[in-house]
């Protein structure tokens, strides 16, 4: 429901990961856009801006300040990949837990797909997927697997599909 709440309401889906996080927000970019009709965007397909930020203003806030550049509004959703979904304490991807600070500031929606306890993003998350940790020793591949998972089981779902898929209209 949230997701077709920010499509009815012309909002943005704004997806943040880093590492292969980062690699699976792109191509979640592409089928949210492509095939459910959403305006959406993931900071780390500019490589040029997220470097220029990160030299001139610091990792922690790359992301953050990418999301005041595009006037996150509460309109706008923010979508986290994460294996651990983020955690001030333990200096892991404080670049989330900033930016989902911002998202929760001003009145965006927050969802997510994230491994181990959820860190950070399960704990402000509207709707947040937390992938179980079967193995200790694969928790990162499980959780990047089940990210794809769940972004194409959304943008295939008959509430927010707009386009139908290649391979599938081919009879």
């Amino acid at each position: 429901k949230l997701l077709a709440q920010v499509r009815t309401d012309g909002g943005r889906l704004f997806f943040l990961g880093v590492g292969g996080s980062a690699g699976n927000c792109s191509h979640a970019v592409n089928d949210f856009r492509k095939i459910a009709g959403f305006e959406s965007y993931a900071p780390t397909d500019n490589v040029s801006e997220l470097t220029a930020r990160t030299n001139d203003e610091g990792w922690d806030t790359v992301f953050v300040e990418w999301l005041k550049t595009s006037r996150l509004s509460e309109r706008d959703a923010v979508f986290v990949f994460s294996v651990g979904g983020g955690d001030l304490e333990k200096n892991v991807s404080p670049n989330l837990v900033k930016a989902l600070q911002y998202a929760k500031a001003v009145g965006a929606g927050i969802t997510g797909v994230v491994g181990r306890d959820g860190g950070f993003t399960a704990t402000v998350a509207d709707v947040c997927v937390i992938v179980p940790t079967v193995n200790p020793e694969t928790i990162t591949p499980h959780a990047e697997a089940f990210q794809a998972v769940v972004w194409h089981l959304l943008v295939s779902h008959p509430g927010l599909k707009a386009s139908e898929t290649k391979w599938e209209s081919i009879h």
